[in-house]
Parts: C-alpha cells; sequence; structure tokens
C-alpha cells in the first residue's frame, strides 16, 4: 500500500536546534537518520505501565534482575543481516 502525502511545508531548526512538527498528532516518534541526508518519523504509541499485564511486568523485573546479576547470553552478530 502506497502512503498518501497529508501535508508539505518547509520547516527550520530554532535558536535550540528544535523542529516543530505542525499538527502532530503523536508524541513519540522514532527517528531515522539515513546516509544520505533523509530523517524518518514513525510515530509511536507508548504503553502504560497499568496496560501491561502483571505477567509481564514480572517477566521484565526479572529479566533486569538478570542483566545486572551478569546473567546475559552471548553477543548476537546482526552483521548478516
Amino acid at each position: 500500500m502506497q502512503a498518501v502525502i497529508k501535508g508539505r511545508y518547509q520547516a527550520h531548526l530554532d535558536a535550540k536546534k528544535r523542529l516543530t512538527l505542525r499538527g502532530a498528532e503523536y508524541e513519540y516518534y522514532e527517528v531515522q537518520v539515513y546516509d544520505n541526508g533523509v530523517i524518518l518519523l514513525e510515530p509511536r504509541e507508548l504503553v502504560r505501565p497499568s496496560k501491561l499485564s502483571k505477567r509481564t511486568l514480572q517477566m521484565m523485573d526479572e529479566s533486569i534482575r538478570n542483566l545486572k546479576a551478569g546473567k546475559v547470553s552471548a553477543p548476537i552478530d546482526l552483521s548478516g543481516l
């Protein structure tokens, strides 16, 4: 499916190197910067911890404990991807 352009405008950085998005529909974006100068913003919706299941929160807590205790796997080689 091809994306449709909803709007187009020129933007500039302010004195603090910030860029303002007009009519932004999301509060959070993932930013991807390419070597050819293209910057891609993808909207993200963060999940509130209260919406996560109790089991999921327990698994996350256990993972952090394991990380702090040094119980980690060997690094995964992603260079072939």
